[in-house]
């Protein structure tokens, strides 16, 4: 399958899950709607879960979540990586809190996510506190790291609950400044 017929494909995946939820989407309706066989899908992505997890990991860098900027500190570095996702928050938050609510019952599904989503954030995050102790921001890897995606994805998906707004600038920054950074260099 060439880049553009496996893009297209999973911009279909993404499409059917905004439309219809994670549970409403099938092999048959990607086949169908994307005008492939579902066993070209099995084939790729081996089933369901992997295939949502990778168009959803697609969409993403598609969309500008480019790789970790490295601005010469780590405030600098963490916003730089907010400022690429505003645009996206308000699209994607619901998809993925779906998603997440989908993956308490599908561990298939989480294990997925958990892949192609988290371990590649952490591993982004990670690398940005690793130059900061590099660079003598930091003494060492804090703590709170392993905790850093968590509140991260856990106040961009719940900010429409608790306060009916999607995650802005302003919302960011705050959380930032008045959250991560003192978690992070707190000795």
């Amino acid at each position: 399958m060439t880049e553009e017929r496996e893009r297209e494909v999973l911009s279909t995946v993404v499409d059917i899950v905004r439309e219809s939820g994670y549970e409403a989407l099938t092999m048959d309706a990607v086949a169908a709607r994307a005008h492939c066989g579902k066993a070209t899908l099995y084939r790729q992505w081996h089933s369901k879960p992997r295939l949502v997890a990778r168009a959803i990991s697609a969409v993403g860098h598609a969309s500008g979540n480019a790789p970790a900027a490295d601005t010469g500190s780590l405030r600098g570095d963490l916003h730089a990586r907010f400022l690429s996702m505003i645009d996206k928050c308000r699209e994607d938050t619901p998809l993925i809190a779906g998603l997440a609510h989908a993956a308490l019952v599908d561990r298939e599904l989480a294990r997925a996510m958990r892949e192609a989503l988290i371990e590649t954030e952490m591993a982004e995050l990670t690398a940005m506190v690793d130059r900061a102790v590099a660079r003598g921001e930091l003494t060492a890897r804090p703590a709170a790291l392993a905790h850093l995606s968590q509140l991260i994805f856990g106040a961009v998906l719940t900010r429409p609950l608790f306060e009916d707004a999607y995650a802005d600038a302003d919302y960011l920054v705050r959380l930032l400044d008045e959250v991560l950074m003192p978690a992070l260099t707190h000795t």
